[in-house]
């Protein structure tokens, strides 16, 4: 089994189809450094060379088991983190001032035993903070050889243009890529996030591909409430028989039809329909098990024919999020041709 290579944005540098996320390494998922490392070291052999990880996951301890797992291998990984979220007490370790930027950087280049990182992401824009007092601190960060690239996640359209355009005119680095939430479940970022990725060459490396498990078959109608180590976390958004819920349910059960007429799993049909998107680099899986990850590796194989991608948009019409809020309201139909990777 090998991996693609795709473009990372207009940078130059190849990523694999497929990231692996690390959020669920540590106390929030998978406690067990040793076998989280194990996950890591397969996930490379078997051609991921992106990891994405913060610092705000487990508090730090996320970052300090990949740290682990990259003794010796450094060199063959494009390493990302995230600053943004609250480490500790203090109010002012977190946000995206130049101030926390700068602590931030080291804390995570100690505690993943590297002297630089690869990709450097704001977690969420804040804005109370001024832009340019961000962007001014990761160019300053890169020119002193900390970090090589910058880019975002979970950023508005008009925040994606306005760090397009500060870099132009106030002379700062570019943002290089966005990290967004894209599903089957959760299509809203095809109106405007994906397209402006594109006009502006940005990378795309989507978030919750499998709509945080509600894509891995385990959520069924009829079916019994499933354990999940995210639903501690977020009961409500993970308990099947919740009304708010109930679109979802329906969307995955006739999802879960197709992909078994498609002879793939579901798994798989939610992956390769993240990277049938011609925006889209590399979407990050975040398996918590040995398992779990065996059951993702084949998807950045899998083509989706045109047939099953328009049933796909007959059970979620292009540019669509499901949940509560948004039951009730859909907004004018996207023409779905746009969204289709050339073969």
């Amino acid at each position: 089994m090998s991996i693609p290579l795709r473009p990372f944005g207009r940078t130059g540098v190849k990523v694999s189809a497929l990231a692996l996320g690390t959020m669920m390494f540590g106390p929030r998922g998978n406690p067990d450094h040793d076998d989280s490392i194990r996950i890591i070291h397969r996930a490379l052999d078997a051609g991921i060379n992106l990891i994405d990880t913060a610092d705000v996951y487990s508090q730090g301890e996320s970052e300090t088991i990949v740290g682990k797992a990259l003794e010796g291998r450094r060199d063959d990984v494009f390493l990302a983190t995230k600053f943004h979220g609250q480490i500790g007490d203090d109010p002012n370790h977190a946000g995206n001032s130049r101030r926390w930027i700068i602590r931030a950087v080291e804390d995570s280049l100690r505690r993943l035993r590297t002297d630089h990182l690869d990709l450097y992401q704001v977690h969420r824009p804040e804005p109370d903070t001024d832009f340019d007092e961000t962007l001014g601190a990761l160019s300053d960060l890169v020119r002193h050889g900390k970090i090589r690239y910058f880019g975002t996640s979970t950023f508005p359209p008009s925040a994606i243009v306005e760090g397009q355009w500060l870099a132009e005119r106030r002379g700062r680095e570019r943002v290089v890529s966005e990290q967004p939430p894209y599903s089957i479940l959760a299509r809203g970022v095809e109106r405007e996030v994906l397209p402006i990725a594109q006009k502006y060459g940005l990378a795309v490396i989507p978030w919750s591909p499998l709509a945080g498990g509600w894509l891995t078959g385990k959520f069924r109608k009829g079916g019994a409430q499933p354990p999940t180590s995210r639903g501690a976390h977020q009961p409500g958004r993970f308990q099947i028989d919740a009304p708010e819920n109930a679109a979802k349910l329906d969307a995955v059960e006739a999802l879960a039809q197709l992909a078994d007429q498609a002879g793939i799993s579901l798994i798989h049909l939610a992956l390769a329909f993240v990277l049938e998107h011609p925006a889209v680099t590399a979407p990050i899986i975040g398996p918590r098990t040995f398992e779990q990850l065996e059951s993702q590796l084949d998807a950045a194989q899998t083509r989706l024919t045109p047939d099953v991608l328009d049933e796909i948009d007959k059970i979620v019409p292009p540019g669509v999020t499901l949940s509560a809020r948004d039951q009730g309201y859909q907004p004018p139909a996207l023409d779905p041709s746009h969204r289709r990777r050339p073969a």
